[in-house]
């Protein structure tokens, strides 16, 4: 369970809009109530073997800021 990925993290993870299976897993193609890297382990007696980490964009908290010259509507 060290080892395991953490789905969240994972480019392939996605909500739901369903309560009853929050959790979702587009490189497999299933959704669940659990964390799929944890019913991927308890399917199969593995760990996910698709895991890719998504690339974190760092933001300019001044380039966010919508006041200002900055661009964006003018009424």
């Amino acid at each position: 369970m060290a080892n395991r990925p953490s789905c969240i993290k994972c480019v392939h993870y996605f909500v739901t809009h369903n309560p009853v299976q929050p959790h979702g897993c587009r490189g497999l193609g299933f959704k669940s109530a659990q964390n799929p890297a944890a019913m991927v382990f308890a399917s199969s007696g593995i760990e996910c073997q698709i895991f890719k980490e998504k690339k974190v964009q760092k933001q300019n908290m001044k380039n966010n800021n919508s006041g200002g010259s900055s661009g964006g509507l003018v009424a």
